[in-house]
């Protein structure tokens, strides 16, 4: 088992990160370890270009989500860590891709309707191609599987179709290119929504600093968000489905959950019948506890600019000779004298 997963490193990683992939990333670890297989976990530095940037601030982002992603319990003597500029098999693999990717493919990719949106052309040729570099970035390592939310089933997808057509086209059938991914879907938990809007999800990219809990946050800052996360009047209803036409309140309830790796009706259980005035606190002491350890590993090693480069430096130097047998074989496969 070969697990390949990235992440760009834009904004600080908030709790929807953590609950949503990185968590996950530190248990697939574990899990991969003990199995024989390994992980490689990247900073998706090449794709943060594909939209306008500063480039001193993305600089400044990388190390921070490395720090951040250490904290969090990313073993760099255990899983590969680096970031893709250090990688450059990654954009060359993506344009050897580019030649077996089809423009009907791309058009149809929800993420480039979305971030395009109605004035798609003064939108970057990057943000076209975007899905090719994800191609190019689990296929490079002969991924055996890949960790996808809902958001990203479809790049896999077309991961998949890329690597096929690849190996039809170019390759002997008892010598194919590369490995066709499987997804991993994350078990079921609870999608982690805006502190102040229960329809939008977490995200790193909302103005309001308020709507999401950082992994850079302090205790007070926590718990400050917390009593100020939109609520309704309603005491808490004993069972799961008393919370299906409240969102805001739903969402609370499953973060608790989520952290204490209990049921949302578990968590009703103890709280039936109180209101937020009791929960909210509740809350806040569970997220302090849990993501306390998180922030201070980070403030510790946030601003050690030469740890931070030498755990991406060593990453890379392992993704470097993992990546040239698959890149060899492709520039061979299309007949390229090199």
């Amino acid at each position: 088992m070969r697990i390949v997963s990235g992440i760009q490193p834009t904004g600080h990683l908030h709790l929807g990160n953590y609950l949503g992939a990185i968590r996950n990333w530190v248990r697939m670890q574990d899990d991969a370890a003990a199995a024989g297989g390994e992980c490689l976990f990247f900073l998706a530095d090449l794709h943060a270009i594909s939209m306008p940037h500063v480039p001193a601030d993305l600089t400044a982002s990388t190390r921070a989500m490395t720090a951040a992603l250490v904290a969090c319990g990313i073993d760099p003597d255990r899983s590969t860590l680096f970031n893709q500029a250090r990688v450059p098999a990654h954009a060359e693999l993506q344009w050897l891709l580019n030649g077996t990717a089809r423009m009907g493919w791309l058009n149809r990719m929800t993420q480039w309707k979305d971030k395009a949106g109605k004035n798609r052309e003064s939108a970057s040729a990057a943000l076209f191609t975007y899905p090719v570099l994800q191609a190019a970035d689990v296929l490079l390592y002969q991924a055996t599987h890949v960790p996808v939310g809902e958001d990203q089933k479809q790049h896999l997808e077309l991961a998949r179709d890329i690597a096929q057509k690849f190996n039809n086209d170019f390759a002997a059938p008892d010598a194919q290119v590369f490995t066709l991914p499987d997804p991993i879907i994350p078990p079921g938990g609870a999608r982690i929504m805006s502190l102040r809007d229960g329809a939008a999800k977490m995200s790193k990219s909302d103005p309001s600093d308020m709507s999401r809990i950082n992994l850079t946050d302090d205790a007070d800052t926590m718990m400050q968000k917390v009593r100020k996360a939109r609520t309704d009047a309603e005491p808490l209803p004993s069972e799961a489905a008393g919370l299906a036409e409240r969102a805001e309140a739903k969402n609370l309830v499953g973060i608790y959950a989520t952290l204490a790796d209990a049921s949302v009706d578990a968590v009703l259980a103890d709280f039936a019948g109180q209101g937020f005035g009791a929960f909210k606190p509740a809350l806040g002491e569970l997220l302090v506890a849990k993501l306390g350890p998180i922030n201070a590993r980070f403030v510790a090693l946030k601003d050690d600019h030469g740890a931070l480069d030498a755990i991406l430096a060593k990453g890379a130097e392992k993704a470097r000779t993992l990546a040239k047998p698959t890149l060899d074989a492709t520039y061979d496969a299309l007949g390229l004298c090199r």
